[in-house]
């Protein structure tokens, strides 16, 4: 048999979907093994391996393709346990990442302390040699300063050396004079070279950015070589690929060079995934919401194609690399619950983690986590969590959310939990308002996908919050961004500056940096192996009025170029863009453009794993009724007995009134008094407002 995986690392879970050559999908998930996340990777690998009875080599030499998310460069860069990282930049300029953009992040915040630099000051060393903005050398690069530098690193064992030089992004000669003499005197030393990582304008960004890569490039190239040493002992002697920050995957040796690319690795592969969930119900539109063990992610799709970011920051690092508009916050299962000096109740976002995990796993827990609210309000079965291979302590729960909130706040454990559920719904609805209130868009005209272990279970009140009248809950949605690695696709990108004032723009100019882009891109598809046909370009432009300090980027097709004038098409779309993200625009004062980055994207489009459609079964799902529970319905603020389905046993058409609960082996939906439920021609669940049958239409009536 062959086999596609997709392999996602969280905080708490390993996560694995295995597709085999007739599209059909089985699920697993092992705790993570956060000391070394290979070793949860290959135990999960023998679990599946068991699941379809061939011995671990068998199994192994049928794996295709791995496509692999990974957390290691995150959590580098939230626990500060990167490389020893030195930088190497222009004279006078070695404060620029304590310095940054001079604008304090709160604002009335006397107390607030900066972010620790990534590279010390002693290791940071400025050298001589000036470029302008044209990239015209005005001072010829000092060699001698360079060597002098570099014999400190040596000095003090640096592991990782960045390069980031004034105006370099016109001009990489001093770069590149300047790594020639670092491979040579330090060849083991990681090296990142700005203008190799990200040739754009604005020094800091591109500083923050350079340095960020070297503090987190040699512990994901040390896992990522420990990996592949691990899959080739295991068997595999497929294709692997690495998911990054902008939605598609790369091959690991790009991985390693460009770490920085895969801070938001694994969250990244659940828009398209949520994508396809929503075309199965006509819609191009959804925001997609992933709660998993640690914490809770929320993006928007709109049109096709999820929204990006040229820009974001990690932990308060700068980062300007394309990204996915993800909004990530620290809520999820194993979310903790404590009491503010106000005396407030507050979830997260401490974690639980895999190891103790919330109480209720019986492992040392002593803090309550959501989960524990979870099963004490009911929505959990203590037998059945994980599909009955971890037995849940109720006693445990109980204990902790007693001691450590009820008895403060002078609540039954049974309200402290109700307190746990509704503030931790809030804190979830608030980061879906984070993308799409304030960028600009009603979030109830938006489908929600609803991922992750923990989401069935607080979707529908997060939808109430936010008077979504829809909720789709995937088949898969406990390993969703797993699920969502094996439809991502290869892609690179590119930037150029390009600063002029759009009347003065010179088409014939950017057509020439538009094809070295692509030209670039072409290149590293053809290493790839990904034919003509399947590959697209994306070309953008960062736009803004005059005397902006923010750019706006605007997607405009290729073959524009090719017309006789680009510059009325980007200002239409630069206009109608900027009135949508800030609510105004100054067309009619006739404000001038300013054109500041050109981008391209280029896409190798991979084969795709088809999931198995299903016939129309008709309404009934009495034969799905496993039993009955008594669980807190959160809209009447009390328990009651509701019947309790059997996920797996249902099938297409299959309808359900809230409230209710749908239970299966990774996961299991609460669908609160407020929804009905029909199960789609994927075996997914599609949760709408009771009377709005008409917004799945399809599932209910078969079509």
């Amino acid at each position: 048999m062959a086999f596609k995986v997709g392999i996602d690392v969280g905080g708490t879970f390993t996560d694995f979907l295995v597709v085999d050559a007739d599209g059909g999908p089985r699920v697993f998930k092992t705790l993570s093994t956060p000391e070394d996340p290979a070793i949860g990777l290959i135990n999960g690998l023998g679990e599946a391996a068991r699941s379809y009875g061939l011995a671990p080599k068998a199994f192994a030499a049928g794996i295709e393709t791995i496509v692999h998310g990974t957390t290691v460069t995150t959590n580098a860069t939230l626990t500060f346990s990167g490389a020893k990282t030195a930088l190497l930049t222009t004279k006078g300029l070695r404060d620029a990442v304590e310095m940054r953009r001079g604008i304090r992040e709160e604002q009335y915040n006397n107390r607030y302390i900066n972010v620790p630099p990534l590279a010390p000051r002693y290791l940071r060393i400025g050298v001589g040699g000036r470029l302008d903005r044209a990239g015209i050398e005005t001072e010829p690069l000092a060699l001698a300063e360079v060597a002098a530098a570099l014999a400190l690193f040596k000095g003090e064992r640096v592991e990782s050396i960045a390069i980031c030089f004034m105006n370099a992004f016109a001009n990489p000669a001093h770069e590149q004079a300047a790594a020639t003499l670092v491979r040579k005197e330090l060849p083991q030393a990681y090296l990142t070279v700005s203008t190799d990582l990200l040739p754009a304008i604005r020094f800091y960004d591109r500083v923050s950015t350079t340095v960020l890569n070297s503090y987190v490039g040699p512990k994901l190239r040390a896992y990522l070589q420990s990996l592949v040493a691990r899959l080739e002992a295991f068997g595999f002697a497929g294709n692997l690929l690495i998911m990054q920050s902008n939605g598609g995957v790369i091959s690991p040796d790009i991985a390693m060079q460009q770490a920085a690319v895969t801070l938001l690795s694994g969250p990244a592969a659940g828009p398209g995934i949520g994508l396809g969930y929503a075309r199965a119900h006509g819609r191009e539109d959804c925001i997609t919401v992933d709660m998993g063990g640690t914490s809770f992610d929320a993006a928007l799709v709109q049109n096709g194609a999820a929204h990006t970011a040229s820009e974001g920051s990690i932990n308060r690092y700068r980062i300007a690399l394309p990204m996915l508009d993800i909004n990530t916050i620290g809520a999820g299962g194993g979310s903790i619950g404590w009491i503010d000096e106000g005396g407030l109740l507050r979830m997260g976002p401490q974690s639980a983690g895999a190891d103790p995990g919330p109480a209720c796993y019986g492992r040392g827990g002593k803090l309550p986590a959501c989960t524990d609210a979870d099963l004490i309000l009911g929505y959990l079965d203590p037998d059945y969590f994980a599909g009955g291979k971890l037995k849940l302590d109720a006693a445990a729960a109980k204990a902790a959310i007693q001691s450590a909130l009820g008895a403060k706040l002078g609540f039954s454990i049974e309200d402290a939990a109700a307190g746990m559920y509704r503030v931790i719904n809030n804190n979830m609805a608030q980061g879906v308002r984070e993308i799409t209130i304030k960028r600009g868009y009603d979030p109830r005209e938006f489908p929600l996908i609803v991922a992750g272990g923990a989401g069935p279970l607080h979707a529908c009140e997060i939808a109430r919050e936010l008077e979504i009248p829809v909720l789709i809950v995937p088949k898969e949605s406990s390993i969703f961004c797993a699920a969502g690695m094996l439809v991502s696709d290869l892609k690179h990108d590119f930037v150029r500056t390009y600063v002029r004032r759009l009347g003065a723009l010179d088409q014939r100019e950017v057509g020439r940096l538009f094809a070295e882009m692509t030209n670039a891109g072409d290149a590293l598809l053809d290493a790839e192996k990904i034919p003509e046909p399947r590959r697209r370009h994306v070309a953008r432009a960062d736009c803004r009025y005059v005397k902006q300090y923010h750019e706006v980027s605007v997607e405009f097709p290729l073959t524009a170029l090719a017309g006789a004038d680009i510059k009325p098409l980007l200002a239409r779309l630069f206009h109608a863009t900027h009135n949508r993200m800030y609510g105004y625009s100054l067309e009619e004062q006739k404000t001038p453009i300013e054109v500041i980055n050109l981008r391209l994207q280029a896409v190798g489009v991979t084969e795709k794993p088809a999931f198995r459609e299903e016939s129309y079964a008709g309404a009934d799902s009495s034969g799905a009724r496993k039993g009955a529970r008594r669980i807190y319905v959160p809209e009447e603020g009390k328990f009651a007995t509701v019947p309790v389905y059997d996920g797996h046993a249902m099938r297409f058409g299959c309808r359900i009134a809230g409230p209710a609960l749908i239970e299966q082996v990774n996961t299991a939906i609460l669908v609160t008094a407020s929804f009905d439920c029909v199960c789609d021609k994927f075996g997914s669940f599609a949760l709408y407002r009771k009377g709005r049958e008409d917004l799945v239409t399809s599932a209910i009536e078969g079509r």
